[in-house]
């Protein structure tokens, strides 16, 4: 037999979670189904919240390690970085927020199941549950809120490991030597300028001829004239055709665009796959 409710919404990010609680202010009865094991969805856990945090931490490292805090009186005769703890600090981060999120849900009386949703019917949802079980609830109103979820590139598996997501990005256990970045859009970069101050050799490569695609042309231009005096290498108008792993790193192999030219390969410690983001649909009915 099917538990009922008004309204199920499917996915607890920051689009879910909001109408979620906000339908339940109303006097809704609501089920918010997310299996992500934390509410938030990829803005809280994996996305905006950890690389803001690592983006703030490394910018002051840097401004502490090249003695450009001297302007106001600081100065440091030594200056180390201790990753593991930095790292923690961004997961203290992290792990507050959610909890806020599911305390808010405690209060508004909004039904937290954790599993994996898959739409059955018009009115009824199936939740794979944490358990292995399968929950089945029912509601007039279907809320979808999936969000997105990372794309790959064809021909490159992302293992986790030397050929990562953004998701590995943020909780990479040392600084790597090289870190070649593939995709010049909002993503790449940010994490990229993160490992660049941390100390690890960035090489960015952009298939158009310009980073930041989408962005006012100004922009684009300011931004990589920027980058570039920072000491990130970028490389437009490039496409990685190929990446080899090895023990030690990965063997990368980059081409003009346009098809023409020579193509060259590239030895990297990691390789960081941003090319964009998906909807997060798969198995959901």
């Amino acid at each position: 037999m099917a538990d009922s409710f008004d309204l199920i919404v499917i996915g607890a990010g920051p689009g879910g979670y909001a109408a979620a609680i906000r339908a339940a202010q109303n006097g809704l009865n609501v089920a918010c189904v997310e299996g992500r094991g934390a509410l938030g969805g990829t803005c809280l856990n994996v996305g905006c919240i950890p690389s803001k945090a690592l983006l703030h931490a490394s910018e002051r490292y840097e401004e502490a390690k090249t003695g450009h805090l001297g302007i106001w009186g600081i100065a440091a005769k030594s200056v180390s970085l201790d990753l593991d703890k930095m790292l923690a600090e961004k997961d203290k981060a992290v792990k507050e927020l959610t909890q806020g999120v599911a305390m808010l849900f405690k209060k508004n009386k909004v039904e937290w199941v954790k599993g994996w949703g898959r739409i059955a019917a018009k009115d009824k949802v199936e939740v794979k549950l944490e358990d292995g079980k399968t929950r089945t609830l029912k509601a007039k109103n279907i809320l979808i809120a999936t969000g997105s979820d990372v794309a790959a590139l064809p021909g490159i598996k992302i293992d986790g490991k030397t050929v990562i997501s953004s998701t590995e990005a943020l909780s990479l256990t040392k600084v790597p030597g090289h870190l070649l970045v593939i995709g010049g859009g909002v993503i790449g970069l940010e994490l990229g300028s993160v490992w660049r101050r941390l100390g690890a050799r960035v090489t960015v490569v952009e298939y158009l001829d310009q980073i930041l695609p989408g962005m006012d042309g100004e922009v684009r231009k300011t931004m990589a004239r920027v980058l570039k005096k920072q000491g990130m290498e970028i490389m437009t108008a490039s496409k990685v055709t190929g990446v080899k792993t090895a023990k030690s790193g990965a063997r990368v192999t980059v081409a003009p665009a346009a098809g023409t030219g020579d193509a060259q390969e590239i030895e990297a410690d990691i390789v960081l796959v941003c090319v964009g983001r998906k909807p997060y649909t798969q198995g959901l009915g």
